[in-house]
């Protein structure tokens, strides 16, 4: 027994040597296995043409300089080979392919691949990575490129959380309304995606910012990318003016202007969706007067000042029963009606088609400053008359400011 035990002993000492110069011999074979370094960071990765299929894709930094990037996709079909790349600019912009990141497999929704080049062979650190320009498309296949089933901004392009939404309203086709969201990018750009209701299938809808408000009127300062009819949906990124001028997340929030939506690029002069921005966004603040008949019976209506940002105020004439055709010119006069007194403001002119006017409110026509908060106080009432040639002839009013019980 005890040279059995002897012999055992002995044994397992040279499997013991063995098993250690066979693991000592793997570490040799692999002496420059990248390592992470443990900095790591995850975009997410939103559906496209198929909802139901979206994720992420983590970058991992390495030892060695290289980058594991690997994605990570719910809901991709059995079997579905999924090609996917770094691409240059940001998602709303397009651009071309600058990294091949290997094939997304749909049976797990996974990929993996380390690499240290651009396709083009310039080296690329996980530094570089994360202020780099572009985003990331993962395709249905190899012969599919053209169709997305994932995608997401990266590096410089990553969206901060914060964003503002502009609502849009109606214009010439009542049921087509929706928002504008600008979305803050890491690098200070801004992504802007119009969303539209009822938009009619097929169409293309050109989109812009023009200056001044919406009630003003002004020329066109940004192009966005047209409003897709079939989705109602367009994406823009934003970093500059038509003009070159740059134009970031920070500069929207305070610029002086309007969304305009149109039906067409052969027909610009047709609005079918509308809303004041930056600056001139209304606060939800207003005051509603009224404008009682005068001259002829059944014209009245009312006059709504609404506080903008910028305490200036949007002033909405609205009439009902105004003939069509007729053109109603309309002011604010000093003291109450009861009074009289002389013309201090002056509206645009009522339509008597629609029974609206609406003026952007922001100095009484001597230049002195007419804000919002400036109406509330003002001793002052409404005229519209009937045309610019019977002046005499009122067909709404109402006091207004300090004169008014309402």
């Amino acid at each position: 027994m005890k040279k059995l035990r002897t012999l055992s002993l002995a044994t397992l000492s040279v499997l013991g040597f063995v098993l250690l110069s066979s693991c000592g011999g793997d570490d040799d074979m692999n002496p420059d296995m990248p390592m992470p370094t443990g900095q790591s960071k995850t975009y997410a990765l939103a559906a496209v043409a198929n909802p139901s299929i979206s994720g992420s894709v983590a970058f991992i930094e390495n030892d060695d300089n290289s980058t594991t990037v690997t994605i990570s996709l719910n809901n991709t079909p059995a079997g579905g080979q999924h090609p996917a790349h770094i691409h240059m600019n940001t998602a709303a912009e397009g651009g071309d392919i600058a990294i091949t990141l290997g094939t997304v497999d749909g049976g797990t929704g996974e990929s993996t691949v380390t690499f240290s080049t651009f396709d083009d062979g310039t080296p690329v650190t996980y530094d570089d990575l994360m202020t780099y320009d572009g985003y990331i498309n993962v395709h249905l296949s190899a012969t599919e490129l053209g169709t997305i089933v994932a995608q997401g901004d990266i590096g410089q392009n990553e969206l901060t959380g914060m964003s503002k939404t502009y609502d849009l309203g109606s214009v010439a086709v009542a049921d087509i309304s929706g928002t504008a969201t600008f979305s803050e990018r890491v690098n200070g750009e801004a992504l802007a995606v119009l969303a539209l209701e009822n938009t009619p299938a097929g169409g293309s809808h050109p989109a812009h910012i023009h200056m001044n408000t919406a009630a003003e009127g002004g020329g066109i300062s940004f192009t966005f990318n047209p409003v897709n009819g079939d989705t109602g949906m367009s994406k823009t990124n934003v970093a500059m003016l038509n003009d070159g001028t740059a134009f970031t997340y920070e500069d929207v929030l305070d610029f002086d202007g309007y969304i305009n939506v149109h039906v067409s690029a052969e027909d610009l002069g047709t609005l079918v969706a509308q809303g004041d921005i930056g600056q001139n966004e209304l606060t939800g603040e207003s005051k509603v007067y009224t404008l009682n008949s005068v001259a002829v019976p059944g014209i009245n209506g009312t006059a709504t000042f609404s506080e903008r940002a910028n305490g200036e105020a949007l002033a909405v004439l609205m009439l009902v029963n105004t003939p069509a055709g007729g053109m109603h010119p309309a002011h604010i006069h000093n003291n109450s009606a009861a009074v009289g007194g002389g013309i201090a403001f002056t509206f645009n002119t009522v339509n008597g088609d629609t029974g609206m006017s609406k003026t952007n409110v922001t100095m009484l026509d001597n230049d002195t400053a007419f804000g919002y908060a400036d109406v509330l106080t003002f001793d002052g009432y409404i005229n519209v008359h009937l045309s610019a040639t019977q002046l005499g002839t009122i067909v709404g009013q109402g006091n207004i400011g300090s004169n008014s019980t309402e």
